[in-house]
């Protein structure tokens, strides 16, 4: 080899070996920028900006358990809202009773209203009769009539059931039916001028309502 020779590989042998220095230190220095994870730190473990903490979800997820008194108040409120249905079902079964007892005849008192019909009619058909011209068999038959009216009456009576003789009244479509009108009576309009039918009541229920003639315009 002659020197020119070795002077020309000398010439290059410090280029590559500035390329090797180049090359190595370049990736240390990129390294050094990037911290070192702390012992027993897990890598990635830093927490997200925003994000809620583990131990406000955990207490957001769990149930809150109701305290003693709570739990009290709530089984007052249920027996207290159980003693007033109860209550309410004991005093709407003693109304029906009672009303049960009050009105339980009004059907058979309503049945035999037809027979104080036709008592009271077989009374009226003879009034204008004079009790002098009638023969001693008849007299005794109207008798009788007219007690049967009257127990009749008294027993209908003793159940509440009374009769309802609107005469002079002013009508009241509530507990009277009006049967015709007739003008020129002199009588203020809508005055009763004539019961055709009695009307009866049992306490304060309308059995029937009396039928009854009206005056028109007075």
């Amino acid at each position: 080899m002659t020197d020119k020779d070795k002077i020309t590989e000398d010439e290059k042998t410090p280029a590559a070996e500035t390329e090797i220095d180049a090359g190595g230190d370049a990736p240390a220095e990129d390294m050094g920028d990037a911290p070192e994870p702390t012992e027993g730190e897990p890598i990635g473990s830093e927490p997200i900006e925003g994000a809620p903490a583990e131990s406000e979800t955990f207490q957001a997820e769990a149930p809150v358990e109701p305290s003693l008194e709570d739990r009290l108040a709530e089984t007052n409120d249920q027996l207290l809202r159980a003693l007033a249905e109860l209550e309410n079902t004991r005093r709407r079964a003693d109304r029906d009773r009672a009303e049960a007892l009050k009105y339980g005849a009004a059907s058979f008192a309503r049945d035999m209203l037809g027979v104080a019909d036709n008592l009271q009619r077989a009374l009226s058909a003879v009034a204008d009769i004079e009790s002098e011209t009638l023969p001693d068999g008849a007299k005794s038959l109207l008798e009788g009539i007219a007690a049967t009216e009257r127990d009749l009456l008294a027993s209908l009576g003793r159940h509440k059931v009374t009769p309802v003789t609107p005469m002079g009244e002013k009508f009241d479509p509530n507990v009277h039916e009006a049967m015709f009108e007739a003008p020129g009576t002199g009588q203020p309009a809508g005055t009763i001028i004539e019961v055709v039918e009695t009307g009866y009541v049992m306490d304060e229920r309308l059995l029937r309502p009396a039928k009854v003639g009206i005056a028109k315009d007075g």
